[in-house]
């Protein structure tokens, strides 16, 4: 089943915890393997057709990271963690959502 993109919040700011820059197609790859999703639920379209659900959800939950200052883009589809994102997952938290 394809997480909605408040569960993907904190699996994939521990993706990128480390520090360094990473690619949303890394990313994506990461979060997939680490949801187990199948080749079909990786390749659902949303009810638009326009786009894939998964990629979608995906790229939500990465603005709203950004918006709470958790993240920041170093150049085009690649992005690292910030210092208020690292200080945030030192309080080893159970999850993000919109409330947090």
């Amino acid at each position: 089943m394809i997480p909605d993109f408040q569960k993907i919040m904190l699996p994939f700011l521990n993706i990128i915890s480390d520090g360094l820059e990473h690619s949303t197609v890394e990313t994506n790859e990461k979060l997939a393997r680490l949801f187990v999703l199948t080749d079909e639920e990786i390749d659902q379209f949303l009810p638009s057709g326009v786009a894939k659900t998964f990629p979608n959800r995906v790229a939500w939950a990465k603005s709203h990271l950004k918006m709470a200052g958790l993240l920041e883009n170093t150049k085009r589809s690649c992005f690292k963690i910030t210092e208020s994102g690292k200080i945030f997952l030192e309080n080893n938290p159970t999850e993000i959502n919109l409330k947090i």
